[in-house]
């Protein structure tokens, strides 16, 4: 009999288990438990490279929680969350029957609620669905415990439990708390903060270190008594630390980068960028020094990219975050504006791809008309004759709107977008030559990507903000042509001056600058071997700033974040092979043949791109051929021609300057574009060094409009011309006539005039005139 009744035991307690495993399995699968995750409604922290806190985002309902893994929470906390709460936290599975067992005894005995003797994972249970303490609640909140274990590991729990769990006002987590009351990471915890954070979720709005000072050390002090593995020195020590909160807000880094990255990962709740949290906080500091010295309403922005990886280093979009008079919501890394002359070195570089220049090709620097087209000088001079390298160094417009003519705006924009650089321009508005001038939009973003080709031979790259963000790269310009354009903006000047004083050169920097029309925008951009970096500098409202130009604004605050940010010496540069340096000869552009080369009026060391010395561009003015010959004695110490000399003759071969120049010539590149002076025998030739003069108005006249307000009208001529004659008024070409024919022309506009007269053999004669 009594073994009969043994066989039913066992029956019975089989059957029990067997009911109890079926319900719970039913239970678990038509009522599971809610997951560990957070909902759409998430907090949001976006972290530098190297973990640091650089901004944080509450969720929908202004709750402030960094989450973080156990590996970034330090051991002392872990340690005295474990002993104080849940000493059998990694035994139990998910309850604790003893603990339940005290619970209960202790309610019975006191008719109320003392400990609730719950486990960590049944308070986690209550952070995903809130209870009444009741003895219903108590059950369904042990079968949810149960069902967790059942679904996750130990230590998923715990980091959702370290993540959740509130510590006060709108904080949530122990990263949260501990940014927030002691300014630093929770892996940085002492003993003492540790034991605090771990207490304080029991009570979180009466032990609040900020508000309750006496309530949060006595029970940071429970907790300690309990954590007697410490060691006594270390309990004393943490005993005597005193409890305290900080009050200063916590600091931002790269804020505007933040925001722009939590709207780009929306799902993400950690955001790892690739900011440099120390170059971050040098450029912050140099932005917001130099940005006390500028007018009300101006604002900053920087972006520093490491050149070999793309990925930002240092991001201020604004001059002070603060600062809400500066515009300081409004990204300006990011937002479209007029990049005034910082296009040019993408310009030549291309122009050096297509075969159209040398780093020495002549250009000409005066007042002149481009189909319409009129550009000056932002210095309002002009400097006549001068090579590529002196234009892109000097930063001239003339020039370079001559050489877009020669490459064509339409194809000079498609080749920057190929190469990753987008221009905006108006609706329906085609490339046209005020592009290389700031006429279009780019931003700082893309300018940067750019200029990163001048380090990268020649290829370009997309900025990247995360290391998960693909490496985007699309090639600018040939690797020789970048080369070329880098030594030119970072030494300064030619070949021959290479270690000129252009202050940046010794730090191996290559850099430009530009200016918007009407100074809306001051820009300098410039690589290194290792950075890429540019600066904004302006209003964001786009109202001018006058006297706000690259050159004093944009440009020192660049080098000195250079300065700070790559000390390291450059690293010696060889040219590519597809880059020589040759001698080459002004004014036709090419070679010399020989030493005794006629043609070559001026020699010159130019860079050759393809060992390819282009010649110069076409004369506007004169269709003829550059070159002309004449015949000298054999010592070429006078000009002859046959039948007026007995003595043997040579033949010498020269070249002309464009007409453009003429008037521009120095005194010696005159005297050495002429042939010597007639042999005695042959006097009764026109002398070599003739000149025209302008009749029917005298230099320095000041012209006025007639009594009825007709605009003064002028008719001119000149003496000593002998072949057509070109006239041009501040070097735009007006008219050709004939030797002895006469030249009119009526001023409408008030203001100061320059005419010049030229011939097809270089002689001319200006006056100036002003017109009232």
């Amino acid at each position: 009999m009594k073994q009969v009744r043994q066989v039913l035991r066992r029956r019975w307690f089989f059957l029990f288990a067997a009911i109890l495993v079926v319900g719970l399995t039913f239970l678990d699968r038509f009522f599971p438990p809610p997951l560990l995750e957070i909902g759409p409604s998430r907090t949001q922290v976006v972290l530098a490279r190297d973990g640091t806190l650089l901004r944080a985002f509450p969720d929908k309902e202004h709750i402030w929680r960094y989450p973080v893994e156990l590996d970034e929470v330090s051991p002392r906390y872990l340690e005295a969350l474990l002993t104080y709460e849940d000493r059998f936290f990694y035994r139990h599975p998910g309850v604790n029957p003893l603990a339940l067992g005290r619970a209960a005894w202790q309610w019975l005995a006191n008719g109320r609620i003392i400990s609730g003797g719950s486990t960590l994972t049944m308070q986690v249970v209550r952070l995903l669905e809130p209870h009444a303490r009741t003895p219903a609640g108590k059950l369904r909140q042990i079968l949810r415990a149960l069902q967790l274990e059942l679904r996750y590991s130990k230590n998923e729990i715990l980091t959702f439990y370290i993540n959740h769990v509130p510590m006060g006002g709108v904080l949530e987590g122990v990263e949260a708390a501990s940014r927030t009351y002691f300014g630093k990471p929770a892996l940085r915890l002492s003993h003492a903060e540790a034991a605090l954070l771990a207490v304080l979720p029991q009570s979180p709005s009466r032990l609040r270190p900020d508000r309750y000072l006496e309530r949060a050390q006595a029970a940071r002090d429970k907790v300690l008594g309990r954590l007697q593995q410490w060691g006594p020195t270390v309990l004393r020590e943490a005993r005597q630390e005193p409890v305290y909160a900080l009050s200063l807000p916590v600091a931002q880094y790269a804020p505007l980068l933040a925001e722009q990255l939590r709207r780009r990962l929306p799902q993400s709740s950690r955001i790892i960028s690739t900011i440099d949290v120390q170059a971050q906080a040098k450029v912050e500091q140099l932005v917001l020094d130099r940005v006390q010295q500028l007018p009300p309403r101006v604002s900053m922005a920087v972006l520093v990219m490491e050149n070999a990886s793309a990925e930002v280093r240092a991001y201020a979009g604004s001059a002070d975050f603060s600062d809400f008079s500066r515009f300081s919501h409004v990204d300006m890394v990011r937002s479209l504006r007029s990049p005034g002359s910082t296009l040019k070195p993408f310009l030549y570089g291309l122009a050096l791809d297509e075969g159209l220049i040398h780093s020495e090709s002549l250009l000409a620097d005066v007042p002149r008309s481009f189909s319409g087209y009129q550009p000056g000088n932002f210095q309002q001079s002009f400097n006549g004759p001068v090579s590529v390298s002196e234009a892109l160094t000097k930063s001239l417009n003339v020039p370079a709107v001559e050489v877009l003519d020669q490459l064509g705006a339409v194809r000079f924009a498609a080749m920057l977008r190929r190469g990753g650089l987008r221009l905006e321009l108006p609706g329906g508005a085609e490339p046209n030559l005020a592009i290389i001038l700031g006429g279009a939009a780019t931003s700082l973003e893309e300018l940067v990507g750019a200029y990163s080709a001048l380090a990268r031979q020649g290829v370009a790259a997309k900025p990247r903000y995360t290391a998960e963000e693909p490496l985007l790269e699309q090639r600018m310009l040939s690797s020789g042509a970048a080369f070329i354009i880098r030594d030119i903006l970072e030494s300064g000047g030619t070949v021959d001056q290479r270690l000129g004083t252009r202050i940046g050169a010794r730090q191996g920097v290559a850099w430009k600058t530009g200016t918007s029309f009407g100074f809306r925008d001051a820009w300098s951009v410039g690589v290194s071997d290792r950075y890429s970096i540019g600066v904004w500098v302006g209003r964001p409202d786009g109202t001018s700033n006058p006297g706000f130009f690259g050159a004093n604004v944009a440009a020192p605050l660049l080098l000195d974040l250079f300065y700070a940010l790559d000390n390291s010496p450059p690293a010696a540069r060889m040219p590519p092979v597809t880059v020589s340096q040759a001698q080459i000869c002004w004014p036709l552009g090419l070679r010399p043949s020989g030493p005794d080369d006629h043609t070559c009026l001026e020699r010159r060391s130019a860079w050759l791109l393809n060992n390819t010395a282009p010649p110069t561009f076409p004369d506007p003015l004169y269709r003829g051929s550059p070159r002309y010959s004449y015949f000298t004695n054999q010592e070429g110490t006078a000009r002859v021609e046959p039948g007026c000399s007995d003595t043997d003759m040579q033949l010498v071969q020269t070249s002309r300057w464009p007409v453009l120049l003429e008037s521009w010539l120095s005194p010696a590149q005159r005297h050495k574009s002429l042939p010597p002076a007639w042999a005695a025998a042959c006097s009764r030739q026109e002398p070599s060094a003739r000149a025209l003069t302008i009749a029917g108005l005298r230099d320095g006249a000041v012209l006025r409009r007639a009594a009825d307000g007709a605009a003064p009208l002028v008719q001119l001529s000149v003496h000593g011309a002998t072949t057509a004659v070109y006239w041009m008024i501040d070097g735009r070409l007006l008219a050709q006539v004939p030797a002895r024919g006469s030249f009119s022309h009526r001023f409408v506009e008030q203001g100061k005039y320059t005419l010049t007269a030229l011939d097809e053999q270089g002689a001319y004669d200006s006056i100036n005139v002003v017109v009232q």
